[in-house]
């Protein structure tokens, strides 16, 4: 045993000192790779009952619509399904209505029957209200605003809201009932002391220009929030867009199929208590400031569901001082572009995260991409964290930390709870027998390239290679590592290029079942070109790290156990035998 330990030693030292290149072999461990995990998406699979043909209806005919003319402190209209009392104008029949002119402080009131589904035309409509909602629509089965092609339509409220028969109104436009507003023309809100926009129940938009400015949320809703083809500017002083309803857990979901958003919020850009689903648009979206802000007790997250997440599509870009992209469940990504930075993680899932295809570009985050099982088959993946750059959250996160050293020879995989597999021989622990996690990863496809300060991929659980090329980069300290996990670390399939630190910290994979060098090069600086040949001289590997290095891991499909490969790095040439 001493004589174990003392070998190890010696291990170490040469891995600092970086004096000769040296390898070390994979472990021999066997390992079944973990299965994707499914993630319930059934309410992603059928979205055509979203909107209604109605919803998307904004034809008129003003020969048909009852008149209103909106005239500083009062408005005139020659039909009894108007009633007028000052400056308040009460809509009281199922029949559309032709609003122009401005009101100076005032309210329009929309009350007909409950079976009622009226449209409002508005067509350059000024309304301001002191102590109340400019649009105040109380009761209907649901309504219909309608922006007149080229019209600009401006309603805002004071800087207090007085209640009306009970009704706790908090938004320039308040809607008790289902409200849909659509259109091609331009309409502006302010609400210096609440929401924009608000509806108790279902709220959508499929058309029209809105700038929205709020103390509070942008939009708010309690049952849903469904978007189409509209252009929305939102500055809130909480939530850009929630949908919020804590008795229901079918409602509460938030839907966007197209439009352009560029939401400035205080608190999350788009944030749902169920799910949010988005399979288009363009996303402009800055949330607490932005990753160089403090984040503050409150949620400060860019897209935010407490339910599932489905990401099919959409250009984003996503600067948060919280998560980027966060679930309380799963999140699944099979398309779009995203280019995120923030100061917390790049993507977030407290259960699972899986991504399947589309393009992510995580340019800051502390930890790039985190869930308990992160599934990645697809896609072109780019990651810079100030820590790790895939976390498997399972068990306890220690970043780094993970079981002790254990008794195993050199690069060899520790002996059975010893400590960390694959890691090197030493003396004790750092952490020592540490029970692993349930989390894992799996690499089954795609392209994913890490650039981490701390651990490239951390599980705690398991690490599974079967596909794709991944290259991480990083990090440079040596209480980090390439790879960091628990159990079992195996590559069956996939090219990898690791590069990082070759201190204590340090592990290659368990098992392989292809070629695999991991090679001790001393200490390169950043830029410093590794090339790797076969026997034949045929070029498997030519790279330059970001950041600079002391040890090197690599393995391809085209590398065979046993075979030996010539490794070129910083002037030094040498030949090895991968394990």
């Amino acid at each position: 045993m001493k004589l174990i330990r003392f070998l190890a030693v010696l291990l170490c030292a040469g891995l600092l000192c970086g004096c000769e290149m040296s390898s070390f072999p994979v472990g021999n461990e066997s390992a079944e790779p973990p299965e994707a995990v499914s993630v319930d998406m059934s309410f992603a699979e059928n979205t055509s009952d979203m909107f209604t043909d109605r919803d998307h209806e904004t034809e008129f005919d003003t020969k048909d619509c009852v008149h209103i003319q909106l005239s500083g402190d009062t408005a005139s209209s020659d039909s009894s399904a108007v009633d007028i009392e000052g400056s308040i104008i009460t809509l009281t029949q199922d029949t559309s209505y032709y609003v122009t002119g401005k009101l100076n402080n005032g309210t329009i009131v929309v009350n007909p029957p409950d079976t009622a589904k009226l449209q409002i035309v508005f067509d350059g409509v000024q309304i301001h209200s002191e102590t109340s909602a400019a649009l105040y629509i109380l009761s209907g089965d649901k309504v219909f605003l309608t922006l007149a092609e080229g019209s600009e339509n401006h309603l805002s409220s004071g800087e207090r809201y007085e209640p009306i028969d009970d009704t706790d109104i908090d938004g320039t436009i308040f809607s008790k009932q289902d409200l849909t507003i659509n259109g091609e023309g331009k309409l502006t809100v302010d609400s210096p002391a609440g929401h924009g926009i608000v509806s108790k129940d279902d709220l959508v938009l499929t058309g029209g220009i809105y700038q929205i400015t709020a103390a509070s949320h942008g939009l708010s809703a309690n049952d849903s929030i469904r978007i189409s083809g509209s252009t929305l500017t939102v500055k809130a002083g909480k939530d850009g867009i929630q949908a919020d309803n804590d008795e229901d857990t079918e409602k509460g979901f938030v839907y966007l199929e197209s439009g352009t958003y560029d939401i400035k919020a205080q608190g999350d850009g788009i944030s749902a208590s169920n799910y949010l689903q988005i399979i288009g648009g363009e996303y402009k979206i800055t949330a607490g400031g932005g990753a160089g802000a403090s984040a503050s007790g409150e949620s400060m997250k860019g897209l935010k569901a407490s339910g599932s997440m489905a990401l099919s599509g959409g250009t984003f870009h996503i600067d948060s001082a919280d998560d980027g992209v966060h679930s309380n469940t799963s999140i699944v990504v099979t398309g779009g572009e995203f280019t995120v930075s923030t100061g917390d993680d790049g993507f977030h899932a407290d259960e699972t995260l899986s991504v399947t295809d589309g393009k992510i570009r995580v340019t800051k985050s502390y930890e790039g991409l985190e869930a308990l099982n992160i599934s990645i088959s697809g896609g072109d993946i780019s990651l810079y964290a100030s820590d790790d750059g895939l976390n498997a959250a399972g068990g306890t996160d220690s970043s780094g930390f993970g079981g002790g050293f254990g008794g195993g020879d050199g690069f060899g995989g520790g002996r059975p709870g010893g400590g960390r597999p694959g890691g090197p021989g030493g003396q004790g622990g750092h952490g020592g027998g540490m029970s692993a996690g349930n989390g894992s990863i799996l690499i089954s496809g795609g392209k994913l390239y890490v650039n981490a300060s701390g651990d490239g991929l951390d599980a705690n659980g398991t690490l599974s290679i079967t596909g794709g090329q991944t290259t991480v980069c990083g990090p440079t300290r040596g209480d980090t590592a390439i790879l960091d996990y628990d159990s079992t670390g195996s590559i069956t399939g996939g090219t990898f290029i690791g590069t990082g630190a070759s201190g204590g910290m340090a592990q290659t994979f368990s098992s392989a079942g292809q070629g695999v060098l991991a090679i001790n090069v001393g200490s390169q600086a950043a830029g410093a070109s590794i090339l790797l040949e076969d026997a034949e001289g045929s070029v498997l590997f030519s790279y330059a790290p970001e950041l600079s290095f002391g040890l090197v891991i690599l393995s391809a499909p085209e590398m065979t156990k046993g075979e030996r490969y010539t490794i070129t790095v910083g002037g030094q040439t040498k030949s090895f035998a991968a394990s």
